[in-house]
């Protein structure tokens, strides 16, 4: 059911033709890697889902790489391993009903900061192929890891410490991930399943030149689940892929001030999240640039279905995402700059384009009964609108919405909370808080709460409430620039329907609102 594009639109999409190449050249392991096979079981591995297998495996991933690359396979059969290391020139290859299993021995991922399961550090020409599975076997590898920090031969600064959802978890550091490359080139990863995570299922850091295609990601056993991180970088391609996580579902990071997520398309894929499905930041140092979505499904996902933020100094510039529909989803749309940094200015949030997305916000919880739940809020409060929100002195500028259907389900009441369009003062700024789209707390504003924005375009942007609310649909305060062209509102129950507050350089085309009397828009 993936879609298959002709040269000629990514020709549309990239003015990159680096990437172009990229995408329709690139072949990994085009030399040694496909003229001769390395199997495990010929370097003493057994399939009996017992034995520890490191060794074995680790023997035919050196021997394939001494001899110039090569596919280091996995037979069909479950395979207990330790932490393993590809090298240069080699495919890790997993069979059909090839199961490579983690240890479940917290030890084996060594005595204190734990190893990935599968790493690489600064290699080229690597890869990891399907059709198996890597199970991380989380839950019972939970299990050894609270028994070492009882008896005190791991050592925890968190795990007894309850967080501000009154959740208790081992630090981060104490949980392997299952995959991590980092520095590494010509990568390609391709129909595996991953899955049963401790932390974020896959990381790869400063990478660059990278096909993932036609991957499956299954992991709500532990918290902080990502699907997938790529964090700084560069040329990727994913597509056709598909993920059930606990955290966030496709996730961009920027650690390196001086580096960049750049040249990324995203295209096909299916997500599934107990926070957002596709994410820029939290970790925002270096930035963004370039980024390509195309046709994401999401669905039963508890926060956003886009979520783009750079709270850390780094840029966010020249996105582009089309084609997102998102069903049972906690909030569609979701754009912040802040300033966590003390000793640097924000970064800045400019060229975003948003078209053709289509999102149903339910009443309840979107992800009751999964395994691992998001937290919920710690306070009572009403359906949180799509925001787009920058801080005093630095506005988000240049982004324009186009084609977009949002329903509301569900009614608002007041005894909750009552936020009132005359306090918009008392909105607080949570410049330095982390960023999520219910930070501000009870917002005046349904559909869209757009503050700091600059050169803000909405294009046939629908919103609907199918319950009661007395709520404005939009509140927009303190902007230079804005456009509405063909906004259609379903519902005012108050006025006014829009509220613009500070708001320099205003247009209005094509509207369709519920009431049009004089004071359906407000000007302040």
């Amino acid at each position: 059911m993936y879609l298959v594009f002709p040269e000629q639109h990514y020709m549309k999409i990239f003015k990159n033709r680096a990437l172009i190449s990229l995408i329709f050249s690139f072949s990994t392991f085009q030399l040694a890697a496909q003229q001769k096979t390395y199997n495990i079981t010929a370097y003493g591995a057994k399939a009996d889902g017992k034995t520890n297998n490191t060794t074995a495996i680790q023997s035919a991933i050196d021997k394939a790489s001494a001899n110039g690359g090569g596919r280091v396979l996995i037979p069909a059969g479950k395979f207990v391993t330790g932490v393993i290391e590809i090298k240069t020139g080699v495919e890790l290859h997993l069979a059909a009903n090839a199961v490579l299993l983690a240890t479940t021995k917290r030890i084996d991922y060594g005595p204190e900061k734990a190893s990935p399961l599968i790493v690489a550090d600064g290699q080229q020409n690597i890869g990891i192929t399907g059709p198996g599975t890597i199970d991380g076997q989380a839950e019972l590898l939970i299990k050894d890891i609270y028994v070492m920090l009882r008896n005190g031969s791991l050592k925890d600064q968190e795990w007894q410490q309850y967080n501000e959802w009154g959740q208790m978890r081992p630090e981060e550091n104490n949980r392997p991930k299952l995959i991590q490359f980092r520095n590494c080139k010509d990568i390609s990863i391709k129909k595996v399943t991953i899955k049963n995570g401790l932390c974020w299922i896959q990381d790869y850091q400063s990478c660059t030149n990278m096909i993932i295609d036609s991957i499956n990601v299954q992991s709500n056993t532990f918290l902080n689940n990502d699907g997938i991180d790529l964090v700084d970088c560069k040329n990727v391609k994913l597509t056709n892929s598909n993920f059930n996580v606990a955290d966030d579902g496709i996730c961009l990071k920027s650690h390196d001030p001086k580096g960049l997520c750049e040249n990324i398309y995203i295209a096909n894929c299916r997500v599934r999240s107990s926070a957002s499905a596709f994410k820029m930041g939290t970790a925002s140092f270096g930035g963004f640039k370039n980024i390509t979505v195309r046709d994401i499904y999401v669905y039963n996902t508890f926060r956003s279905a886009i979520a783009l933020e750079t709270v850390d100094g780094g840029i966010l510039e020249d996105i582009d995402i089309q084609r997102v529909t998102a069903k049972n989803t906690g909030n569609a749309i979701f754009i912040r700059l802040g300033k966590r940094r003390k000793d640097i200015p924000p970064g800045h949030i400019k060229g975003v384009y948003i078209g053709n997305v289509k999102v149903q916000v339910p009443a309840g919880k979107p992800d009751a009964g999964y395994q691992m739940e998001g937290p919920r809020e710690l306070f009572e409060h009403n359906i949180f609108p799509a925001s787009i929100t920058g801080i005093p002195g630095y506005s988000v500028s240049d982004i324009t919405l186009e084609n977009i259907e949002i329903t509301y389900n569900g009614s608002a009441k007041e005894y909750i909370a009552f936020s009132n369009i005359d306090s918009l003062e008392n909105i607080p700024e949570k410049t330095g808080d982390y960023p999520e789209f219910s930070m501000f707390g009870e917002l005046p504003a349904w559909g869209f709460y757009i503050r700091h924005a600059d050169n803000v375009k909405m294009k046939n942007v629908k919103l609907i409430a199918t319950g009661d609310e007395y709520r404005a649909a939009c509140v927009f305060d303190d902007m230079d620039g804005l456009e509405l062209d063909g906004v259609k509102i379903s519902k005012a129950a108050a006025l006014p329907v829009l509220l613009l507050n500070k708001v320099k350089r205003s247009s209005f085309r094509n509207m369709q609102l519920p009431d049009k009397s004089k004071e359906a828009i407000l000007v302040k």
